[in-house]
């Protein structure tokens, strides 16, 4: 967890959005809304910081080796700032919900994540190691370096 004490992913250089994100997002959030596979990519709501109303937006889960979470490749964006004021959410694949809590890991933990969840998961696809290091700007070779300006959150359901 984000003690503060070492650089997190607010620190290091803004990363503008790219245009095609929102073009992307308007075609992927009914999509996944309505079930049809992506990958790893789900529906993310979380109650707005400000507003408090739920806001919805596809990301990617990462999950490997039972750890599961997100890595933010474009910086500080809402999602990532509405995630960590409420550190509750819901993801949802069509009519899969769950509920989940998040903690943002410190650039430690954050090394940690990649080298250990997003590392092996890129590994065993080309075109997944190609959209990690070429789209998201993940030098998976230098992760002390990667996760600098790029929030990771590690996530864990709730027991029911």
């Amino acid at each position: 967890m984000h003690d503060g004490s070492e650089p997190n992913g607010r620190d290091g250089p803004r990363r503008r959005l790219p245009r095609w994100v929102p073009y992307f997002n308007a075609i992927a959030k009914p999509l996944l809304g309505i079930g049809v596979p992506m990958g790893p990519d789900v529906l993310l709501t979380v109650r707005g910081r400000k507003s408090g109303l739920e806001r919805t937006t596809p990301v990617t889960i990462c999950e490997y080796g039972g750890r599961r979470g997100f890595i933010s490749p474009f910086g500080e964006t809402n999602w990532v700032r509405n995630l960590r004021a409420a550190g509750t959410a819901t993801i949802r694949r069509g009519r899969s919900r769950e509920e989940i809590r998040a903690v943002e890991l410190d650039h430690t933990e954050a090394v940690r994540f990649v080298q250990d969840v997003i590392s092996p998961i890129a590994a065993g696809s080309r075109v997944g190691d190609w959209f990690v290091r070429n789209i998201d700007g993940i030098d998976l070779d230098h992760p002390e370096q990667a996760v600098i300006g790029k929030p990771v959150f590690e996530v864990w359901g709730f027991r029911k």
